[in-house]
């Protein structure tokens, strides 16, 4: 029995040739030099930052240069696919501003001509290739069970040889027709492994548009293309897919660089141009006094979810990203604060090839950035939008009235002085819940440890003399010259200069009277400016505390 009769009897209802699927899939009527570029995921599980990180490199080197970017779902492992996370993958990337120009743009609804984007609906393609490579005499069936697989694997550790299926490892690579025959009568399950020609001993150069130029071993191994299910292995889809999609740059997790050199094997056996290939080290982690990769199982920012649950904007994410992408970002933004990132020219040679650190302070502080810039009315919007899902009693606060929502987001925002004390939504209750009665009566404040110099009768004081002469008329100047005028009435100096110079003359400065009114308004110690909190607040909010405090005291 020849190659070609072999490959008919394995594959007995496939009907197409590999000119048929090059019929299909035409070459891309697309200016030379125009990348096509892809993402890639597989529906194994939550969303990791690491893939949204992978996705937006690609999506943004593609767009940059007016090119296609693409959604296929690697979908081929059954056994690990969780329900569900189809959608995840497609929410997430909308969510992040990673526009697709094909694939499953929302579940189960694809655009574009290289459909389907599914994995598992294109099992006919992939067995049109295997077929062909073993009519070409570069594959075989595979009959090994997983016990007998085990026990290689077992022999190569007694001794001491390198893992894997090779060599005389290769228990199935020279079967003779006879015995491939008789296996395949008796129903025997069977994969199909490619023969591949290499020889670890000699040594590839291959070039990385990340990590430049590499020396790695050549392949050896009879890696499985199908398995007994009919699906594919990823080494042998991906191949499959990327020339047949045209894709030109493949931009991928690190793990895969190890597979390079099998891949370019793939290829260059089939006769196909491979794409050129990057290979993104993961995001690091610091953990003591060493480094490791953000982990899936130990850390819960390397799930999405987490990033929307604590309420962090799309755009901060992407704004952060894109600084672990390339470190000079964060230059560029300063010299175009308003500019949208997409004028960003992102190069791929300035990725960090170790794996960019990830640093949660700095997240906040580009988020806090970012909210900062937001108009009052954005900011309310977001936050009430974060609360409704996430902190309902908050959520039912704010929705009473948009008004005094969105004046609360005007307080200090814009200007030169911005205020910046929320990096995140779930900040919202911490720092503005006071504002609301609902939040602000289930707060219990322990006003003395607040105030631990100030006593009852001293507090007592100074919230009589402010309502004795509150206006709420008052502009901010008027305002705090009656602050200042109560501070001195009650011992306190007027400013800060004529305190420190007789400091033992005073009780404290005007800072400390402004102190108590609001520990009692707001019940922290630090705020933004306190007139324009009086101001929102409206004079019933603030009299009816200030009366309620006096009761307490």
């Amino acid at each position: 029995m020849d190659n070609r009769e072999l490959a008919e009897k394995l594959f007995p209802n496939i009907k197409l040739t590999v000119g048929d699927i090059e019929k299909k899939y035409p070459p891309r009527n697309l200016a030379q030099g125009v990348p096509v570029t892809r993402v890639a995921p597989s529906p194994t599980g939550f969303m990791h930052i690491g893939g949204i990180f992978a996705a937006l490199i690609s999506e943004r080197f593609s767009h940059q240069q007016n090119g296609v970017f693409y959604l296929r779902i690697e979908d081929t492992d059954k056994k690990r696919e969780v329900e569900g996370a189809v959608g995840l993958i497609i929410t997430a990337l909308k969510k992040y501003g990673i526009k697709i120009d094909e694939g499953e743009v929302e579940l189960e609804k694809e655009i574009g001509a290289y459909e389907p984007y599914r994995q598992s609906q294109r099992v006919e393609v992939y067995q049109v290739i295997a077929k062909l490579l073993v009519e070409q005499g570069l594959a075989y069936p595979c009959f090994c069970s997983s016990e007998e697989l085990e026990e290689i694997s077992k022999q190569q550790g007694i001794e001491k040889a390198r893992p894997g299926y090779y060599g005389k490892w290769a228990k199935c690579r020279d079967n003779p027709s006879e015995k491939i025959i008789k296996l395949i009568g008796k129903g025997r399950p069977f994969a199909i492994r490619f023969k591949s020609s290499g020889n670890f001993l000699n040594k590839i150069t291959v070039n990385d548009l990340i990590k430049g130029e590499k020396v790695l071993p050549e392949n050896d191994l009879d890696v499985v293309l199908l398995k007994s299910d009919g699906l594919p292995t990823y080494h042998f889809a991906h191949v499959v897919d990327d020339h047949f999609m045209r894709t030109t740059h493949v931009l991928r997790g690190d793990e895969w660089f190890s597979s390079f050199a099998l891949h370019l094997q793939l290829f260059e056996v089939l006769g196909w141009t491979p794409p050129l290939f990057g290979h993104i080290s993961p995001i690091q982690k610091t953990d003591g006094v060493s480094r490791r990769k953000l982990s899936k199982r130990k850390d819960p920012e390397a799930n999405v979810e987490y990033y929307e649950k604590d309420g962090y904007p799309q755009e901060a994410i992407v704004e952060y990203l894109l600084n672990l992408a390339n470190s000079d970002f964060e230059d560029w933004r300063k010299k175009n604060p308003e500019a949208d990132s997409r004028q960003f020219t992102l190069r791929l040679e300035k990725i960090n090839q170790s794996g960019a650190l990830f640093d949660l302070v700095k997240l906040q502080n580009i988020s806090k950035e970012t909210i900062a810039k937001m108009t009052a009315d954005r900011a309310a919007r977001a936050a009430l939008q974060w609360a409704e899902k996430y902190d309902k009693d908050l959520a039912k606060a704010m929705a009473k009235d948009s008004g005094y929502l969105e004046k609360i987001f005007s307080i200090e925002r814009g200007g030169t002085h911005q205020r910046k004390d929320i990096a995140k939504w779930s900040d919202s209750r911490r720092e503005i819940g006071y504002f609301f009665e609902i939040v602000f009566e289930k707060t219990e404040m322990n006003w003395p440890k607040l105030l631990p110099e100030v006593g009852p009768a001293e507090v007592k004081a100074v919230i009589n003399k402010f309502l004795d002469s509150y206006n709420v008329a008052d502009g901010q100047e008027e305002w705090f010259a009656k602050i200042k005028q109560i501070a001195v009435d009650l011992g306190y100096a007027a400013d800060l200069k004529t305190f420190k110079q007789v400091p033992d003359q005073y009780k404290g400065y005007v800072a400390d009277v402004a102190k108590i009114l609001r520990v009692f308004l707001t019940g922290k110690t630090e705020t933004p400016n306190l007139y324009e909190i009086i101001r929102v607040m409206g004079e019933k909010r603030v009299k009816d505390r200030l009366k309620k405090a006096l009761k307490k005291l």
